[in-house]
């Protein structure tokens, strides 16, 4: 079945435009004082779509985040953090480490320390004080494992939601 008998023209351009900016911003973010012009301008729509779009792939939790990627402890410091958080505790617990400003995702993870997160800060100082809360508040140990090296990961890759949505078609 093609997709003009699933969904009308609007929808079909509307997804290709998310895909083209879901590709084609992954890796070449504009470095402006107006990326989300610049990004329209690239794409051929007007800012506030972009916005809009971004928006609502954030309500759907399809996009966890728009920002930077810097190389660790460049600017500030960080460290990778567990929790061997009990189970019928580990919602509440999450909840709680998720609520911090300096925490942008945890995950939950089978094993005794089942509950996975970064913690960045201006600094070292910084970055103690905010385990100490987050201990005092959960009365929960928590494991801090700083990266000793870094090897880069490129996690960007291309998607493929519809033909037509891509600069690599």
């Amino acid at each position: 079945m093609a997709l003009d008998q699933i969904y009308d023209h609007e929808e079909i351009k509307k997804m290709q435009l998310i895909q083209k900016l879901l590709n084609e911003f992954q890796h070449d973010f504009p470095v402006t004082s107006t990326p989300y012009v610049d990004i329209a301008e690239r794409l051929d729509v007007d800012e506030s779509t972009i916005l809009e779009l971004l928006q609502e792939l954030d309500k759907k939790s399809i996009l966890s985040r728009v920002g930077p990627v810097f190389r660790p402890n460049r600017i500030g410091v960080s460290t990778l953090a567990a929790m061997a958080v009990p189970e019928h505790k580990l919602e509440k617990i999450a909840g709680i480490i998720s609520a911090y400003p300096a925490v942008n995702h945890n995950y939950e993870r089978e094993h005794h320390f089942n509950l996975w997160f970064v913690v960045t800060a201006e600094n070292k100082k910084i970055l103690d004080r905010t385990l100490e809360d987050m201990e005092a508040k959960t009365d929960i140990r928590i494991m801090s494992l700083p990266m000793e090296k870094d090897y880069h990961i490129d996690l960007g890759f291309p998607l493929k939601l519809i033909d037509g949505g891509c600069s690599h078609d």
